[in-house]
């Protein structure tokens, strides 16, 4: 009997340590936040970055830190929602390193506004507090511009770039993408932010049909859903309520803190190597969703 060979499935000159060396890795939206923080977590690791926002004085201070651990950076000022713009962004990275091999879309709106902060407090109060059931009108309060303004970031600009990134993977048989969707795509924790809710569950239903696409070539897809990050913004946040209001909060998380953006921009770094996960939705929540 003709005894089985497993394919192999690896890249040119794969590091045996199965991190970044040797790779081109492309995060969006990596001007602050998380998008910084995994765009560090790379460069640590090895892999030769590109980085992208529309705050391009943001955007120089993660070059800099990239640039501060040895690691070839291009920064591009880029829009995702304009596919024009990903399309150029996409033709300077070729003209710099000649291909990509992991994308990370960071790139989304998030509900920071006065407005969803209104509805988040009347939320977590709803939610932590014995009141009265009834309907928050949150939905129905929603604007046509608040709806649509998170598609063309979370979802159209997405697939503008995975759209480009694959047709440089697809032809070396590698890559590898990250999807930054959330705990808010498929649980009610962010009841507050229906609009935010739906596109991040538009990341989580994009990713596994394309992973279940692609798998075949070498390019593996996941998402990696965040609970709570300690971000700037919900570190003001928590200073902005009450103890009382923060022991509430604290409740519905069983581990009783936000994950640190260090340790989500970890989990990036294990996507985007070598391993075996195809379409998975992979969710650091401090048990906020089990």
């Amino acid at each position: 009997m003709q005894q089985y060979t497993q394919p192999s499935k690896q890249p040119p000159n794969a590091p045996a340590t199965g991190k970044l060396t040797g790779r081109v890795a492309l995060i969006t939206g990596a001007g602050r936040g998380l998008g910084g923080a995994i765009a560090r977590d790379f460069a640590a690791a090895g892999a030769d970055i590109v980085i992208c926002d529309v705050d391009m004085p943001a955007l120089e201070d993660t070059r800099a830190a990239v640039e501060a651990a040895d690691a070839s950076c291009l920064a591009l000022r880029c829009d995702i929602s304009s596919s024009s713009e990903v399309a150029e962004m996409f033709a300077s990275i070729v003209r710099r390193f000649g291909t990509l091999h992991i994308l990370v879309n960071n790139a989304a709106r998030a509900p920071t506004t006065a407005a969803d902060e209104v509805r988040r407090n009347k939320h977590y109060a709803y939610i932590t507090t014995p009141v009265p059931r009834q309907s928050l009108g949150f939905t129905s309060n929603l604007t046509d511009e608040e709806w649509l303004r998170y598609w063309d970031v979370n979802v159209h600009g997405m697939f503008y770039c995975t759209r480009e990134a694959l047709r440089l993977m697809e032809p070396q048989q590698y890559g590898r993408i990250v999807n930054l969707a959330s705990i808010a795509g498929y649980s009610t924790i962010s009841a507050h932010s229906p609009h935010y809710s739906a596109t991040k569950g538009a990341v989580i239903a994009f990713t596994k049909s394309v992973a279940a696409e692609v798998a075949g070539a070498n390019i593996l897809v996941n998402a990696l859903a965040p609970g709570g990050v300690a971000t700037p913004f919900f570190q003001q946040y928590l200073g902005s309520i009450s103890e009382e209001a923060r022991d509430r909060f604290w409740q519905v998380i069983p581990a009783g803190r936000f994950g640190t953006m260090e340790e989500y921009a970890a989990t990036a770094t294990f996507l985007a190597g070598d391993h075996y996960f195809v379409g998975q939705v992979i969710s650091p929540n401090g048990g906020a969703v089990i």
